[in-house]
């Protein structure tokens, strides 16, 4: 079983924007992972009165989180990261599913290309039934910072 306790410590995000709560596996090719909405997520106050869903936009930032950021942590050495620069550059999703309160994703990325800094991933999202939620792609930019 892996410990992905450095690549949780990396993440340069904090409640309530940090959407990644397990890992479940993580390698030089993908990763795999997942995230519960909670309830009373500040952004479901105002998506939809009476009926909350998900939006898009949180759900692409899940998997960036989880199929690129985490992924690009791996890939740059834990052990080795004092402080990391992440931008997205780009992204590309079609969604199918709704997602709602209380719902748990499972995030899987496939590495298409990591060079130059620049890591693009093959990402989708499936619903606790297995249904694929959205799938896309997704590139970002990983770069150490150097403080010198």
């Amino acid at each position: 079983m892996q410990n992905f306790t450095q690549i949780y410590e990396k993440l340069p995000y904090s409640k309530p924007f940090l959407f990644v709560d397990t890992l479940h596996y993580i390698d030089e090719n993908g990763v795999e992972g997942t995230y519960t909405f909670p309830e009373d997520s500040f952004f479901y106050a105002g998506h939809f009165k009476e009926n909350p869903v998900t939006p898009g936009v949180i759900l692409t930032e899940v998997m960036a989180q989880i199929g690129v950021v985490c992924l690009g942590i791996f890939l740059l050495g834990t052990t080795q990261i004092n402080d990391i620069s992440i931008a997205m550059t780009a992204t590309q999703i079609d969604f199918y599913k709704s997602v709602f309160p209380n719902e748990t994703v499972v995030v899987r990325s496939t590495k298409e290309y990591f060079r130059f800094n620049k890591l693009k991933c093959n990402v989708a999202m499936f619903n606790s039934s297995g249904e694929l939620v959205c799938r896309g792609t997704i590139s970002g930019m990983m770069k150490l910072t150097d403080h010198a």
